[in-house]
């Protein structure tokens, strides 16, 4: 069995967050290549090792790693309200088995129950571990996302066999177009310049920097974990993570009679339309 091919750009080395990333860089790198392997299919992703969802509301999880949550109303690659109180951050490469099961069977309903009502955001951060195609997959989504094309895209690459196709130049291309891409020469063009190679190096760094090392793993406000787990982890987090919230919320307007952050007309941003 092959070793995920990472990429050479950058350092990798942790981010500077102190002790806590030893703590997150064990929960996230300790997902088995089996579990994120491209060509992985009867593996049972629900043995990846997930953080534990307590009663605790802070339990598991790290503020340091929070702050990693963009929340630009500009950024093309993400889902749901900008001040939307949770933000699920996903690290991912097309070419994994895991991440495609995650796109088709769980996150659609996270999109569903919790982002239509103004509960979630989700984040994607590239994260391509498999090697050129890998690559070339994660610069495709980055290109189609400059033509608010990247759910669509990030659709038609996770659909049932499309991994197995390949993402050559000319595949990824052909992926463009199913996703309703409409420049494709644009698209081409933007596919490899430098804007996409920086944009997808800067998030795998970021991924590299937490400590992960395998794919998908997510950061649900803070709190890592690692593998394409059932619904009912995800769910169980984000609505701990929104009580969380909420409670913050209300002790902090008590002690500085401050407005809610976010007015209505930014409550009402949202970046994507995944399909």
């Amino acid at each position: 069995m092959p070793t995920p091919k990472k990429s050479t750009s950058g350092s990798k080395k942790p981010l500077a967050y102190g002790a806590v990333i030893v703590v997150a860089a064990g929960l996230l790198g300790f997902a088995s290549y089996k579990a994120t392997a491209p060509d992985s299919s009867s593996t049972d992703t629900s043995t990846a090792p997930a953080a534990e969802v307590s009663a605790d509301p802070q339990a598991g999880i790290y503020p340091e790693l929070a702050k990693l949550a963009r929340r630009d109303t500009g950024d093309k690659l993400a889902v749901g309200r900008a001040d939307a109180p949770v933000v699920l951050i996903e690290y991912a490469d097309f070419k994994c088995g895991y991440c495609g099961k995650f796109a088709r069977d769980t996150e659609p309903e996270l999109i569903k129950e919790y982002v239509e009502d103004g509960t979630l955001r989700i984040e994607w951060r590239n994260f391509p571990i498999f090697g050129e195609e890998s690559e070339n997959a994660a610069r495709g989504a980055w290109a189609a996302g400059q033509q608010d094309r990247f759910w669509e895209f990030h659709a038609a690459a996770y659909a049932e066999g499309a991994k197995e196709k390949g993402f050559g130049k000319d595949r990824v291309k052909a992926l463009a177009q199913e996703a309703g891409v409409k420049d494709l020469s644009r698209f081409m063009k933007d596919l490899d310049g430098e804007a996409a190679r920086a944009a997808v190096a800067k998030d795998q760094e970021q991924a590299y920097g937490i400590g992960a090392t395998s794919t998908p793993s997510f950061l649900i406000n803070g709190r890592p974990i690692a593998g394409a787990q059932p619904k009912e982890t995800f769910t169980q987090a984000i609505e701990t993570a929104a009580e969380q919230a909420k409670t913050a919320g209300k002790a902090g307007a008590g002690t500085t009679g401050d407005p809610a952050e976010g007015s209505e007309d930014t409550a009402k941003d949202s970046e994507g339309s995944a399909k």
